[in-house]
């Protein structure tokens, strides 16, 4: 359903907790993972989490898809999936925000494990929020709206600050003084930064990225790039990039991990991921960067 659509409709659906999920969920972000609707916790700043996945395994019917997982992510961390398509990148992303369940496995955010219920009354000790490829942005409302909704919608603060919490997170993504602009006025890459601007208002302290540099041009992928780059040196949260751009991963990431028929088969560091001898992960460099060579080849 069409975002626009959806808003209409959401004062109705949004009663009863699927309700909430999926007016989360229309408004680009994913619904909290300790607890209910909303959570009691300081809005002071963002700090990254720590991130903990084991013998993660999914499947559908007889297709095993994600296949014991191990991952661990740390605090602040900028990391990086990579693979070709199919490979499970995108649905491990969804078992970490709860949009899909494991068969089996772990996954450990702040060591709080995110399928274990928690007491309502007590305080999540993280946010996070996710950019959709699509951005999901609501074209019935201006660059401004959009950003501020879900502050407005939970009533998180007054109208004076959340309007001075707009322009400052437009700023960050260098979109200051374009609050009033309609959606249909801008670019792929205005829209995605939109998105992120939407996402850092509620100053998670964990954001994902599903394919960001989807249907962008070479051109606006580098400045997105440069973007989430400069996020890195002024917001304290850890970041988790599904890509299978792997010119954009390799720039941004602090670690990268690629994936390949349902498996992890290589961690590291840009440079030593280039420098891989799995023959797999040598065949997607050399495909995907037209022959990047690692260093000392």
């Amino acid at each position: 359903m069409a975002p626009d659509k959806y808003y209409k409709s959401q004062h109705v659906v949004s009663q009863g907790p699927l309700g909430s999920f999926w007016s989360k969920l229309a408004h680009g972000f994913a619904p909290p993972i300790m607890e209910g609707d909303f959570c009691p916790v300081n809005f002071s700043g963002s700090h990254g989490v720590s991130i903990k996945i084991s013998k993660l395994n999914k499947s559908f019917g007889a297709t095993h898809v994600l296949k014991d997982i191990d991952l661990i992510i740390e605090p602040g961390e900028t990391f990086s999936i990579i693979g070709p398509s199919g490979t499970g990148k995108s649905l491990l992303l969804k078992h970490i925000v709860k949009l899909e369940k494991a068969d089996s496995g772990q996954i450990l955010i702040n060591d709080h494990d995110v399928n274990e219920p928690q007491d309502k009354n007590l305080p999540r000790n993280f946010r996070y929020s996710m950019v959709f490829q699509s951005s999901a942005l609501f074209n019935s409302l201006t660059v401004g709206e959009n950003v501020g909704l879900w502050l407005r919608e939970n009533r998180i603060y007054g109208e004076v600050r959340i309007r001075r919490i707009i322009r400052e997170k437009l700023r960050l993504v260098g979109l200051a003084g374009k609050e009033e602009m309609r959606t249909e006025e801008l670019s792929g890459g205005m829209k995605k930064r939109v998105a992120i601007a939407r996402s850092l208002a509620m100053e998670p302290d964990l954001i994902l990225y599903d394919e960001p540099t989807a249907e962008l041009d070479p051109v606006t992928s580098d400045e997105l790039a440069r973007v989430i780059m400069s996020l890195k040196e002024k917001v304290k949260l850890t970041t988790i990039i599904v890509s299978h751009d792997l010119n954009f991963a390799l720039y941004l990431s602090d670690r990268v991990a690629m994936m390949h028929g349902g498996e992890i088969i290589a961690i590291g560091t840009p440079s030593e991921i280039k420098k891989s001898q799995n023959p797999i992960v040598r065949n997607f460099i050399y495909t995907t960067t037209k022959g990047i060579k690692g260093e000392g080849d």
